[in-house]
């Protein structure tokens, strides 16, 4: 491709070359943080963390096939050649921003404490049916994935769809300076990352920082479901989503066909037309307005969008389906907090069998954690959720709240080896099973029971 060079990222970040000179030319594409990840003309990037230091890793990377090293001390008997930095990370956001600069095709940012992966991929799934799309890997979102997925655009590319996730106030504002968004997408303001950003008025500060740093004709697409969004003056030309009558995009008509589609109306000024999406879980029906308003603003047919979603599949995580002799497992254990484990439960509720639902606790909640965690449990109950199994020191409160909503039936397992060895004999065939929690809980060790 030839837009990066050893030479250029020195140049960029201001960093020391260290090589000779034939491979200070040489052409870079992509960048990667972990060396078994390493393709053939990847640059490297060298991160000390707590447990490795990616430094120790560098000749490894070059033995892949890396074309340069970004590191901030010296590669000993380096195989390849590679920048010198004070900081990797702070250069790595200097270089992203950079190479985003060379790109005139638009680029979508996605944010929001609940469904920012479901509406990516929707979003991505949608402008794929025209357009060639470049997006968030995984959950590839932070101050280390948003300038990695930057750093992957090729000329290629049409489009590209960045999912964008804080925890902090300033988190957004270094996201957005680097993928200067055309499109900024957000889909809820929920009780996520509490403990850092106070209150729901915090969370939505901490969101809103993308404005400023939008191209100047960006256009805003917020969830007009959401109370705070729609009440919220972005400075900038908005287009509202959701299900409700007053949204310039909605959708009407919401059928579910259990665990395989879910068929809408989408409605907007311009008409209505059906879609199906392939895919399990009722928060897709309010988030495929916004997939629609992002098509419509990028100029895809009704043809075309209807195909998209059609095309929609989950990710492991984010409401992954699976049947396992007889029954039905939703490994929803990414993440979790009040917000999206309610919407789990909604949708749980709506399939046939026994309701069992698997949950962990959700972290960063702060101060009102014991409370919120009774809601969900609560919820839980009035849902009718048949079985609620739940483990971790804060789920004793999902326990206390389901029992005295009237809960069926419940247990809390203080020990995760406990919840685990319990669990085969607890599950029966024909139950539906959410398994959900904060990803520091590491749920996805459980799903091994059930395959």
């Amino acid at each position: 491709m030839g837009l990066l060079t050893p030479w250029k990222i020195a140049e960029v970040t201001g960093g020391r070359f260290v090589g000779t000179q034939e491979q200070c030319e040489c052409a870079v594409s992509g960048a990667v943080r972990d060396n078994r990840d390493v393709l053939p003309g990847n640059l490297f990037i060298c991160i000390k963390g707590a447990r490795a230091d990616g430094h120790d890793f560098a000749n490894d990377a070059f033995g892949r096939g890396a074309a340069c090293c970004l590191a901030e001390s010296e590669i000993p008997d380096a195989k390849g050649p590679y920048v010198l930095v004070e900081s990797t990370l702070d250069s790595l956001r200097v270089l992203a921003a950079y190479y985003r600069s060379l790109f005139t095709i638009p680029v979508i940012g996605i944010t929001g404490s609940v469904g920012k992966t479901s509406a990516k991929e929707l979003i991505a799934a949608v402008l794929g049916a025209k357009l060639r799309v470049h997006k968030t890997d995984m959950n590839l979102n932070n101050d280390i994935g948003v300038p990695l997925t930057l750093l992957g655009l090729r000329e290629s590319h049409e489009v590209a769809v960045v999912e964008m996730g804080i925890s902090d106030f300033g988190d957004m504002a270094r996201l957005a300076i680097m993928a200067r968004p055309d499109v900024f997408v957000m889909t809820k303001i929920g009780y996520a990352h509490i403990d850092m950003l106070g209150d729901l008025q915090g969370v939505l500060k901490a969101k809103t920082e993308a404005f400023p740093y939008m191209k100047p004709k960006g256009i805003a697409v917020m969830n007009g479901d959401d109370e705070l969004l729609l009440n919220f003056d972005a400075g900038r030309k908005t287009y509202t989503f959701g299900l409700m009558e007053h949204n310039d995009y909605r959708g009407e008509n919401v059928e579910t066909q259990g665990i395989d589609s879910t068929t809408l109306d989408m409605v907007s000024a311009d008409g209505r037309f059906n879609v199906t999406i392939p895919a399990y879980g009722s928060h897709l029906s309010a988030l495929a307005p916004g997939a629609a308003a992002v098509a419509d603003l990028l100029g895809l047919s009704d043809e075309e969008v209807r195909r998209g979603f059609a095309a929609y599949s989950s990710v492991d995580g984010r409401a992954k389906v699976s049947s396992h002799e007889g029954i039905t497992l939703i490994d929803d254990c990414y993440n979790a907090n009040p917000n999206s484990v309610k919407a789990a439960l909604t949708s749980l509720s709506s399939l046939s069998g026994r309701r069992v639902a698997v949950l962990g606790d959700m972290l960063s909640l702060g101060e009102n954690s014991k409370q919120m965690h009774r809601d969900v449990g609560a919820f839980a109950a009035q849902s009718g959720i048949d079985l609620l199994l739940c483990q971790g020191g804060d789920a004793a409160f999902f326990y206390e709240g389901y029992n005295s909503a009237g809960g069926a039936s419940s247990e809390h397992f203080e020990d995760f080896e406990k919840l685990l060895n319990s669990l085969p004999k607890m599950i029966k065939k024909g139950d539906a099973v959410l398994v959900k929690a904060s990803r520091g809980m590491h749920f996805e060790r459980l799903l091994p029971v059930f395959s």
